[in-house]
């Protein structure tokens, strides 16, 4: 491997510096670049074809539950913004802002959109009217822009694409049931798609959306023993419809407010696939949201027949996502390339392979050879892509078991974030003022109360006064 590391640029080794490690893969494997506006990015074909993938697999599974596209305009007024308290608190500091409209000075303000629930808000408002109205089950793809301090590519960006569902219901039982509903499609796309393992639960009140009833979360583990929120589903309830003056008549003519729901998954997903599967050789990404399955790279190709087999071959796997390395570098450098790339299957051909009416694979994930007859190759592609795709799901969940720790008290709380980097379940009293210390001593938050709770003692971790949940734990991009 060192020898091909030449070709291809090294990259800082994780184990070394990890966040030099994954802008060096972010970059060298281009997936995309810095802009010319700070804390933005280019994302570059190599990243935007993950997402297109992200995006289509997605919205198929909204599409089989009911769901719609829409789209609501960049802009939010100002004093729309103000009309829900609690909702323009949590999201002001990160807001930016349109004063001039040309070189004239508007008379009010403009926000770039932050988050779209006061457009989905006032769009309901003069739409809904009836309860034959309902539900109304919309998303949108877009870009939203906060204006974060601190950025990184993928994971925190001023801008950065994403898509936002908005639902209005004509009762609390339905939208708890679409909030839970969308979660689940967040969690099975995570692990059957990206195989990444996730966490499924409640935040907490300090955790929740702003404006919202609450707030229920997938949560995943980094190879650096790091936890990313990677989807969030949110209810609610009415508050955001009595702010809004969104009712309706029902079936009794008594006039009724909607019940509401929101949830989101973000570009961030791309930064998550890296963090979990990636390694010192660059990307290695699960089959399933591979651009590229398979990559044919003839050697030897100037010799007579090798590259028309390698085009043959490209014609028998069409099945799959695939491509032929035809450039002009040396094989060395192809192979060195395609790992950088992180496509799941390498297949190599040349002249003796030919004669002896066979090919190489070539694992990604584990780097695994094998020799398949030509005659084959179609099916032994297909059950490699699924064996790749299953392991890479079962590493990432062995991975994030052996890092998930459990604290009885305060003490082998602290020890355990400062020691194992991971996450730690503890129990907790409900007050934040332990969440709070928590944050304060160890710079670990709670990252959700998990649907599937355990009783790992009677005694919040923090005070030891009678606990209430048990919680994950833990550090956080």
């Amino acid at each position: 491997m060192a020898k091909d590391k030449k070709l291809v640029e090294a990259i800082t080794s994780m184990d070394v510096d990890f966040a030099q490690w994954y802008t060096d893969v972010v970059k060298k494997a281009e997936l995309c670049d810095y802009a010319s506006v700070k804390g933005c990015m280019v994302i570059k074909p190599a990243g935007y074809a993950i997402w297109e993938n992200i995006q289509a697999e997605l919205d198929r599974r909204f599409k089989e539950t009911g769901v719609q596209n829409v789209y609501m305009p960049l802009f939010i007024p100002e004093s729309l913004l103000q009309k829900e308290k609690d909702h323009v608190e949590g999201f002001a500091p990160e807001v930016a802002w349109v004063t001039h409209g040309g070189l004239e000075k508007l008379q009010e303000r403009l926000c770039v959109r932050p988050t779209s629930e006061t457009l989905f808000c006032d769009f309901y408002a003069g739409d809904i009217h009836s309860y034959r109205d309902l539900p109304k089950v919309y998303n949108q793809w877009c870009s939203v822009v906060r204006w974060e301090k601190t950025t990184r590519p993928f994971l925190r960006s001023r801008e950065f694409l994403w898509q936002e569902g908005h639902t209005a219901h004509a009762t609390a039982e339905e939208a708890e049931a679409r909030t839970i509903q969308m979660l689940n499609v967040y969690a099975d796309f995570c692990e059957q798609v990206l195989a990444i393992p996730v966490v499924k639960g409640q935040k907490t009140d300090k955790e929740k959306f702003a404006g919202a009833e609450a707030t229920y979360t997938i949560e995943s583990l980094m190879h650096d023993g790091k936890a990313l929120q990677s989807g969030t589903s949110h209810n609610f309830g009415d508050g955001f419809a009595k702010a809004f003056g969104i009712q309706y008549a029902a079936k009794d003519n008594t006039l009724q407010y909607v019940h509401q729901t929101s949830w989101g998954m973000t570009t961030r997903m791309i930064g998550a696939i890296i963090m979990v599967h990636g390694d010192d050789n660059g990307l290695v990404l699960p089959p399933r949201i591979a651009p590229v399955q398979v990559m044919i790279v003839p050697v030897q190709q100037q010799k007579e027949g090798v590259l028309d087999k390698a085009y043959e071959l490209r014609d028998a796997l069409s099945g799959f996502k695939v491509k032929v390395d035809d450039s002009d570098k040396s094989p060395g450098w192809k192979f060195s390339e395609s790992e950088m790339r992180g496509i799941p299957v390498r297949v190599e051909i040349g002249p003796r392979d030919i004669e002896n009416n066979q090919a190489v694979l070539v694992r990604r994930d584990t780097h695994e050879k094998m020799t398949v007859s030509l005659n084959e190759i179609g099916a032994k592609v297909g059950e490699l892509l699924e064996t790749i795709q299953h392991d890479m799901l079962d590493k990432a969940r062995s991975h994030r078991d052996a890092h998930t720790y459990v604290a009885r008290d305060f003490d082998e709380f602290v020890k355990t974030i400062n020691e194992k980097p991971g996450f730690v379940k503890a129990m907790w009293c409900g007050c934040q003022e332990c969440e709070d210390k928590i944050k304060e001593v160890t710079a670990a938050t709670s990252r959700c109360m998990p649907f599937e709770q355990e009783q790992l003692s009677d005694k919040c971790v923090c005070c030891g006064k009678p606990a209430k949940k048990m919680v994950y734990w833990g550090r956080a991009y």
